[in-house]
This record gives structure tokens, C-alpha cells and sequence, in this order.
């Protein structure tokens, strides 16, 4: 009987499938089997189990000012690991929030806090379970216009640097990485989210690298 694989699906607004904005208070969302890791979860079949833990706002390790102390993914990290345990793979999607202007943050900066994600990852597999494998997915670079342009005001320009950063950390934690940015781009109409054929294309992506890595 094959063992069935558990993988988490750990990331912002772009997991939890908030689409492209066409006022702040839009809360439209996604389908399930819309969203990448619905489309993760099918591509992956039946020997998978994927779960989405996708939280508007989250950043990678910045308390937001704004939003709340919780959408610092290093204070929600080890519940949803604890939550969700054993797992065999984490795949981070994380980054995007952390360009706002408010945080003041550089590419470099923000990919930093990466190390702290793959650490919590670690810290929180006991004694007898296997490693967990994780993949890094650096965010498309951003764009500075709809609703939302004020509040990522500078982002656009250090979105750019902001794929090195992560590949860089990712080869010295030894961790799969994907540029996201090299297969798909944020919605044209708010220049953060993205629509419906950027995450079927994003999940199939990501499935062909959890395969690379994860099987065998």
C-alpha cells in the first residue's frame, strides 16, 4: 500500500487566492480546485495530501504595524507545522507583503528572514520523523498600480533583486527554490495578485518540482 505524502502549502494572499483587487475592501476569492494548491493537490493525485494555509498580509518575519502582529509568519509557523505534523514537504510562498512601504525592508533584507522559516521548520520535527523537504518560491516581481500602489509604493524596484536573495539562501540552507517569476506575472490590474490562469500555471509548476525533488 502506498503511503500517503502530507505537504503544506505556507503563504500569504497568493496561496489563500485572493484575487486581483479592484477596491481595498474586495474580498473576492478564488475556487478551491482554482487556487495553486488546488491545482497542486490534483496534479499531485491521490498518494498526496496538500494543505493550504494562506493568510492575507502574512509577511516572512516582519509584525505588521498595520494588520497585526499575527501576519508575521515566524508567530504562526510552529502552530500550523505542530497542527499538521508528520509532513514531507513545506512549500513557502512568501515575500510579497514584506515590500511594503512601511517596512522599509531590501530585497536582501526581506530573503534574510527565509533562514528563520527553514530553522522553524526544522526545530519542529521531533526525533524518529524524516526531514521535512522544503521548497523556497520567490513571489513574481510586484507592480506599482490600482488600488494597492500606494501602499507598495518602491516595492516594484526591489522586487526585482529579490529572486537572487532567495536563490542565494536556498542553496546555502541546501533547499529546493523556484522562481515563480520565471513562469507566471501578478494580475495587470492591481500589479500584486493573480488570477486564476497564473495559479493553474503556478501549481502545475510547483508539482513538477515537488516530483524533482520529493520522489523517488
Amino acid at each position: 500500500m502506498t503511503t500517503l505524502r502530507t505537504l503544506l502549502c505556507f503563504g500569504d494572499s497568493n496561496t489563500h487566492g485572493t484575487q486581483p483587487m479592484r477596491s481595498r475592501d474586495d474580498a473576492r476569492r478564488l475556487g478551491r480546485r482554482e487556487r495553486w494548491p488546488g491545482v497542486l493537490q490534483a496534479a499531485l493525485g491521490p498518494d498526496w495530501h496538500v494543505i493550504e494555509d494562506g493568510l492575507p498580509g502574512r509577511t516572512i518575519g516582519r509584525d505588521d504595524p498595520v494588520e497585526g502582529a499575527d501576519r508575521n509568519a515566524l508567530r504562526t509557523l510552529p502552530a500550523s507545522l505542530q497542527s499538521h505534523r508528520p509532513l514531507d514537504v513545506v512549500v513557502f510562498l512568501l515575500g510579497t507583503n514584506d515590500l511594503k512601504a512601511r517596512f522599509g525592508a531590501s530585497a536582501e533584507q526581506i530573503a534574510e528572514g527565509a533562514h528563520a522559516l527553514i530553522d522553524t521548520v526544522l526545530e519542529n520535527t521531533r526525533p524518529g520523523e524524516a526531514r521535512v523537504q522544503v521548497l523556497l518560491v520567490c513571489p513574481p516581481p510586484i507592480e506599482e498600480h490600482g488600488v494597492l500602489a500606494d501602499m507598495f509604493s518602491g516595492g516594484a524596484a526591489k522586487a526585482r533583486g529579490l529572486a537572487a536573495a532567495m536563490r542565494a539562501v536556498a542553496a546555502q540552507r541546501g533547499v529546493a527554490f523556484l522562481d515563480a517569476g520565471e513562469h507566471i506575472a501578478v494580475s495587470t490590474e492591481e500589479g500584486i495578485h493573480l488570477d486564476a490562469a497564473a495559479h493553474a500555471r503556478l501549481g502545475g509548476v510547483i508539482a513538477e518540482t515537488v516530483r524533482s525533488f520529493a520522489l523517488g
